[in-house]
């Protein structure tokens, strides 16, 4: 007489289901480490992304600063130059002010930490991610702005002018 095994268990369709399913500590440490990774690889990318921006409106200014430089006469704004439409990377359009050749120099004009305006024709710059500026660098408000000093000798963020 043949033996039949009586330990088998019979499985259910639920039970095995159950089986291959995911468990909850599974899943939250699945979740866990995916914002573990984005926690790490995220500082650096909008790093980067700023970097980027600030190495583009760098860019614009010093070609602006260029085609400035080589005219005689100032325009009054930057539609002079065909540059009226060129926006920064933030999507603020570029602030140009032209000095006037003999008079006092408007009280707008960027100024340096020592009170002194950084250029002697033309302030040209970009308000930077927070879209604000005030006529000293040194201003909290005008720290993430992209200049062009000493008429366009220098050109990059005013906290390192």
């Amino acid at each position: 007489m043949p033996r039949t095994s009586i330990s088998r268990v019979q499985q259910t369709p639920q039970s095995a289901f159950l089986r291959r399913a995911f468990t909850l500590i599974e899943l939250l440490s699945v979740v866990a480490i995916i914002g573990l990774l984005a926690g790490v690889t995220a500082p650096p990318l909008f790093e980067s992304i700023t970097k980027a921006r600030v190495a583009r409106a760098t860019g614009d200014l010093r070609s602006i600063a260029q085609d400035l430089a080589v005219i005689d006469s100032l325009p009054a704004t930057l539609a002079g130059i065909g540059r009226n439409d060129l926006l920064d990377p933030w999507g603020q359009p570029y602030v140009y002010l032209p000095f006037p050749e003999n008079g006092p120099l408007p009280g707008a004009a960027r100024i340096d930490r020592f009170a002194v305006p950084i250029n002697e024709r033309f302030d040209i710059y970009s308000l930077g991610p927070n879209g604000t500026s005030a006529p000293i660098l040194t201003a909290a408000a005008s720290r993430d702005d992209v200049v062009a000093g000493n008429d366009g000798g220098f050109i990059g963020l005013a906290a390192k002018y």
